[in-house]
């Protein structure tokens, strides 16, 4: 199972996501679910890199299945948007495949 954990600020802003786990959907190599989730997770933190001037923090291992992304700062406009965009994409993943393979956690610290 995939579990991807949102932590926010009481205030409601984005302070870090981390990723760890494989969805176990599939075989490796055909797993739509890992595809899906990684695409989502993947595709944020490229275009916070790329399209805005947030500064962020990654750290990953692929063959744990590990990716975590910090926020130095409040982020922008662009990047909320980007970020409430993958986790709505993430919920759908969810709600067509189940909680079985993916798991999200919202946290407040």
């Amino acid at each position: 199972m995939t579990t991807i954990t949102i932590i926010k600020s009481k205030s409601g802003e984005y302070k870090r996501v981390t990723c760890t786990g494989h969805a176990g959907y599939a075989k490796a190599g055909s797993d739509i679910v890992c595809s899906a989730v990684s695409i989502l997770v993947i595709n944020t933190i490229n275009s916070l890199d790329v399209l805005t001037k947030n500064r962020i923090e990654v750290r990953s291992d692929e063959e744990a299945g590990m990716i975590d992304c910090c926020f130095a700062d409040k982020l922008d406009k662009a990047g909320l948007l980007l970020l409430d965009s993958m986790v709505l994409g993430l919920q759908s993943v969810v709600s067509e495949y189940g909680r079985k393979h993916l798991k999200l956690i919202f946290r407040e610290v």
